[in-house]
């Protein structure tokens, strides 16, 4: 009875486990989003904000790379970071949300 329960569990397990990761489907969904932010402005495969360079996005194997400007100028001070999952390509997305809106707020 107990192997009955234990392939159970395995198989659920197989059967809710998030998909693979991947990092072209992720840059576009993560492009889509950062086109939203008001403040933005895409060009190539970078996001600028007053026309400063302010995110860069990168495919690097089975991670995305992004880079975020800690202060937007001509020749920034990146944060850079290796997005490897779906919540990490969402907390980013999130994260550049909150700094151009300082960056907005702090510009009034």
């Amino acid at each position: 009875m107990n192997d009955d329960i234990d392939n159970r569990d395995a198989s659920d397990a197989e059967f809710f486990s998030a998909p693979p990761f991947n990092p072209a489907e992720a840059l576009v969904q993560l492009r889509r989003a950062l086109r939203a932010v008001t403040g933005l402005t895409e060009r190539a495969h970078r996001f600028e904000w007053k026309g400063r360079q302010a995110v860069t996005l990168t495919i690097d194997g089975e991670r995305l790379q992004a880079r975020l400007a800690r202060r937007p100028a001509a020749s920034p001070e990146w944060e850079s970071r290796s997005l490897k999952n779906g919540a990490e390509v969402r907390k980013f997305g999130d994260d550049v949300r909150q700094r151009v809106s300082r960056w907005n707020n702090a510009d009034e």
